[in-house]
This record gives structure tokens, C-alpha cells and sequence, in this order.
């Protein structure tokens, strides 16, 4: 990822959470829930990579929803320093590592599952990142994505071209925060791949039984992903 984006959550990292579940009126917990919830039940030894894992936030969802034993091990891996910092006081049990996403210091195929939660828009190439990922699971091995897509249906359009626009980058000033970094948040969805493109990438690099889930009315998507045994 580029010096400039890893500088924006590095400074925006203390309000980050606040202003997530603030902005998203709390519906980006109850997405992550839903999202862990497509995992199978894993077993003791079990390995889990939370990649883009900022505070933790989808490592949390995880261990609250009993998919995984207690004691897996879970691997929190950011390449923001002060986002890593603030998930030590949540006391999810995971491992923090600052990584690159894209060369992240992990085995190829020694892990069960991949999380990303709204980290895939921010590489700088998304192919590579799901080339990568692909690499890190075993056969059999589970990834899941959830993530702001670009917008495909009038209401998303609608309030990623209209509404978002006006109150995201407003809402992060008024609380402190830079109001760059909440443009840059709205400007990085418009760019993306819309879910289905996604889902059609993630098969296009060899993952099966690739699934997309429709939260708010396409205002945020699930695609849960299967590497073949």
C-alpha cells in the first residue's frame, strides 16, 4: 500500500472506530457478525489471518461468534503501527503484526482462513492481493471480504454519489478528524471493483464456491470464497 494511504489511518487511527460505527450508524458490527457467520466451525488448531485487520474489529466478531476455539491462533496483521495499537486494549487474543498485504510473513498454504475487512479497496493491486491470499490458505481454506464495493444498484449509487459525499468527509471534520481521509473513503469505493466484478476476480484466480451477500441495500457486500481441496 502507498506511504500516503498507511499516513491517513496512521492519523486518523484514534478516531477510527468511533467514526466507523458512528458513520455506518453501528450496521458495520452487525455486517461483520453476519460475515463470520458463512465460516464453517474450526477446529482447536485452526490458523486465521485478520489481513487489513486495522483494531480488530473482525478478529473480535469471530471470536464472539464461537466459529473458532478460544485458543486458535489468530494473526492481526495491518500496515498501520497506531491502528494495530488500539485492538492490545479489546483483548481479542490475536497475534498484531505490522505487514504488507501484498508480501505479508506468512507461509504459503498454513492457514485456514482469511479475513479482510474493508482493506482490499485500499491495495494498490487487487488481483496480486487475491493472488496472495489464495496462496496463503490450504486446500479447503476459506476467505472472506467485506467491503464497500462500487456502487450497482439505485439506492447505492444514490448514496455513494449523493449522500456519502455530503455528510462522510463533514461528520469526520466536525469530530476531529481529517476530512481528506473521508473523501479519500467515498472517492476509493467509486473506484472499486462492484461486488460481482470482485467475485468473478476471485474466481478468475482459482477460489470456488465464490458467494456475494447483499447488506443495507448494497451499501456494503460479503463475498465468502472457498480455496479448492
Amino acid at each position: 500500500m502507498s506511504v500516503p494511504v498507511r499516513s491517513m489511518f496512521d492519523t486518523i487511527a484514534k478516531r477510527y472506530d468511533t467514526l466507523n460505527h458512528l458513520l455506518s450508524g453501528g450496521r458495520d458490527l452487525v455486517w461483520r457478525r453476519k460475515a463470520v457467520g458463512y465460516l464453517p466451525r474450526l477446529g482447536p488448531n485452526a490458523r486465521v489471518l485478520d489481513l487489513c485487520g486495522g483494531t480488530g474489529d473482525f478478529a473480535a466478531a469471530l471470536r464472539k461468534s464461537g466459529r473458532a476455539d478460544s485458543n486458535a491462533p489468530c494473526l492481526l496483521g495491518d500496515f498501520s503501527r497506531p491502528m494495530l495499537a488500539l485492538a492490545a486494549p479489546k483483548n481479542i487474543a490475536v497475534t498484531a503484526v505490522v505487514l504488507d498485504a501484498l508480501n505479508p510473513p506468512v507461509k504459503a498454504a498454513s492457514l485456514d482462513v482469511v479475513l479482510c475487512g474493508f482493506g482490499m479497496r485500499n491495495l494498490d493491486d487487487t488481483t496480486a492481493g487475491v493472488r496472495v491470499i489464495h496462496a496463503l490458505l490450504k486446500p479447503g481454506g476459506t476467505f472472506v471480504t467485506l467491503e464497500f464495493f462500487r456502487p450497482a444498484n439505485v439506492f447505492s449509487r444514490f448514496f455513494y454519489g449523493v449522500l456519502a459525499p455530503l455528510f462522510i468527509p463533514f461528520t469526520g471534520r466536525a469530530l476531529g478528524s481529517r476530512r481528506t481521509a473521508y473523501v479519500y473513503l467515498v472517492e476509493s469505493v467509486r473506484r472499486f471493483k462492484s461486488a460481482e466484478e470482485y467475485a468473478a476476480l476471485c474466481r478468475a484466480e482459482g477460489f470456488a464456491d465464490v458467494r456475494v451477500m447483499t447488506y443495507d441495500f448494497g451499501i456494503a457486500h460479503a463475498v465468502v470464497a472457498s480455496k479448492r481441496p
